[in-house]
């Protein structure tokens, strides 16, 4: 799937919950652990680096990496050179398990992916953003940033323009808000987008990541709400316009498979 820009730098979430009145007694050490997790998950790599995205104290945030490291939430190497560690990992893996949207969706992405020889991911949408749930590679070579666990905005991706379609109201302000330094085609994205909701599957065009193309299609539950996507995608040689075309309804066959597993009727 196309690809984006890097996600904005931390913000100062420590200040952020201690100005919470909500936030339950005796909870601040972890919700500091937390942060310092989420702080090396989006790049940082050392102490001052951690302090500076978290606006925990060095010494206080050294602490909390010694014990996140010897429980196996962050591996240090050397003092320094911090990264994700095996515990995270294990989690991650039983979370996808206990999301029944990736176990019931697996055989429909393999056989897929198997038809159209392309990259095929599922994703949802979490905080606002794509987030990939699985991936399987295509077999022409291309190499594609996206990743299981990574996050994407929401209207430059096929996937995340599948997400959306029935958000209508939403679709402007989306716009805006993820692409604040181009906003002067919003109307050429409205008019795409309806386009895209009234076929009931939408596509990159190169959007995300120069030569990369995809075709998407949305996922829903029993109540008709769409709850994720899939998509395949391929580059710019492999997706002429008309392969394009001819994919949405391959692509809308699997989702609807999937949908019938969530228990979706229409």
């Amino acid at each position: 799937m196309p690809h984006e820009t890097a996600l904005p730098p931390q913000e100062n979430r420590l200040n952020a919950r201690d100005a919470e009145p909500s936030l339950p007694s005796g909870t601040q050490t972890l919700a500091r652990g937390l942060d310092i997790i989420r702080a090396v998950a989006e790049g940082a790599r050392d102490l001052r680096s951690v302090a500076e995205a978290t606006g925990i104290g060095r010494s206080t945030a050294h602490r909390l990496v010694q014990l996140l490291d010897r429980y196996g939430y962050l591996r240090v190497a050397g003092g320094r050179d911090y990264a994700l560690g095996p515990a995270l990992i294990e989690f991650g893996f039983q979370a996808l398990h206990q999301n029944p949207l990736p176990v019931v969706a697996r055989p429909v992405l393999e056989e897929l992916a198997e038809k159209v020889q392309d990259t095929v991911h599922l994703a949802i949408v979490d905080g606002g953003e794509v987030l990939y749930l699985d991936k399987i590679e295509g077999t022409r070579g291309a190499e594609m940033r996206s990743r299981i666990g990574h996050r994407m905005p929401l209207t430059r991706t096929g996937i995340g323009k599948a997400l959306i379609l029935d958000r209508d109201s939403d679709w402007q302000r989306l716009y805006e808000a993820e692409r604040s330094g181009d906003p002067g085609r919003v109307e050429e994205f409205l008019r795409r987008m309806h386009e895209y909701s009234r076929h009931g599957a939408a596509m990159d065009l190169e959007e995300n990541e120069p030569g990369i193309r995809c075709v998407a299609a949305p996922i829903r539950d029993a109540g008709a709400s769409i709850v994720a996507a899939v998509s395949v995608s391929a580059t710019k040689p492999f997706m002429p316009a008309q392969r394009m075309r001819g994919l949405v309804p391959v692509v809308q066959k699997a989702a609807r498979s999937i949908s019938r597993s969530l228990g979706f009727a229409g």
